[in-house]
């Protein structure tokens, strides 16, 4: 048995072990046998925020479901008396898919950079200990209060003088740069979580900085890289600032951007624009529900160090 093995049969042996379990109580007592009174209020304010939640939805996928004149003579909420898709087809043949191609592509190239850069900084900064490793951090945490939005003339200026101007690259180098802050931020609260018994051992065990990293980090950070990519999914995907600053033609366009072209396009028509919103929704959606736990979970992590 390595060193490494002992260490984590050391760290599994040294958490606490409960020997006795007790029996929870019936459901509404409590622990001294009395019944615990019913929260009314809580349950009144979540059935509001399920409704206040509900009814938008229901609205934008119904009416996405509807024809112009049924729209026009039923009511916002009532069941309409025929459902078509002719809205989604109406807007696929106008290049909405090149959208949804476009903004896949700047999500999951964005990810990517995210990722390999995060991880390998976090490591830096958790285990580096110089001076200039905790200068380099706190300049990433300064990159948190920071708006896009105030350094806008900045990054035109260097994306036209670099050729890049109008292309989806110019889209996905700034959103990834200021993904990078909050991702290090994460990423360096689940690297601290790891015993440093773990490193320890693997070093007298003659492992090196890339074997660690890659037989150690990399597995026990699989939760934090989970958050970190569906934070700066979220942000390529939604974002709207880069790709309307920085990109001109309608081939380049994404999904933020063409839902804006659309809002003037279907000035009357509601039932195409709200087709369009929800097919730009339900992929962002499902990247959501797959990791909000994990999400949440690293994000309250990293706020709390």
């Amino acid at each position: 048995m390595t060193i490494y093995t002992a260490a984590r049969h050391r760290a599994a042996e040294a958490r606490p072990r409960v020997s006795y379990v007790r029996p929870r109580p019936p459901r509404g007592v409590g622990t001294v046998g009395r019944r615990r009174p019913v929260n009314v209020a809580a349950g009144i304010a979540a059935s509001f925020w399920l409704v206040i939640v509900a009814v938008p939805l229901y609205y934008i996928a119904l009416t996405s479901l509807r024809t112009s004149d049924s729209y026009l003579t039923d009511g916002a909420l009532r069941p309409p008396s025929g459902l078509t898709l002719e809205n989604y087809r109406q807007v696929i043949d106008l290049g909405f898919d090149t959208f949804i191609l476009n903004s896949t592509i700047v999500t999951a190239i964005t990810m990517a950079l995210v990722l390999v850069m995060a991880l390998p900084a976090s490591y830096a900064i958790v285990f580096g200990g110089t001076r200039a490793v905790r200068a380099t951090f706190n300049t990433f945490l300064l990159g948190l209060a920071i708006p896009a939005q105030a350094v806008i003339i900045p990054i035109y200026l260097l994306i036209t003088r670099l050729h890049l101007y109008d292309s989806l690259t110019a889209i996905i180098l700034p959103t990834a740069a200021f993904s990078l802050p909050m991702a290090i931020v994460v990423l360096t609260s689940t690297l601290r979580d790891i015993p440093r018994d773990l490193f320890d051992a693997m070093t007298v065990d003659g492992a090196g900085t890339v074997e660690v990293f890659r037989r150690l980090v990399l597995p026990l950070s699989r939760p934090g890289l989970v958050s970190v990519g569906i934070f700066s999914g979220l942000n390529a995907w939604n974002g709207f600032i880069f790709p309307l600053v920085l990109t001109q033609s309608e081939a380049r366009r994404v999904i933020p951007l063409g839902l804006w072209n659309f809002q003037s396009r279907f000035g009357t028509d509601v039932p195409g624009l709200l087709a369009a919103v929800v097919l730009s929704t339900v992929p962002v959606l499902a990247l959501y529900l797959f990791g909000r736990r994990q999400l949440l979970r690293s994000l309250s992590a990293g706020y709390s160090r």
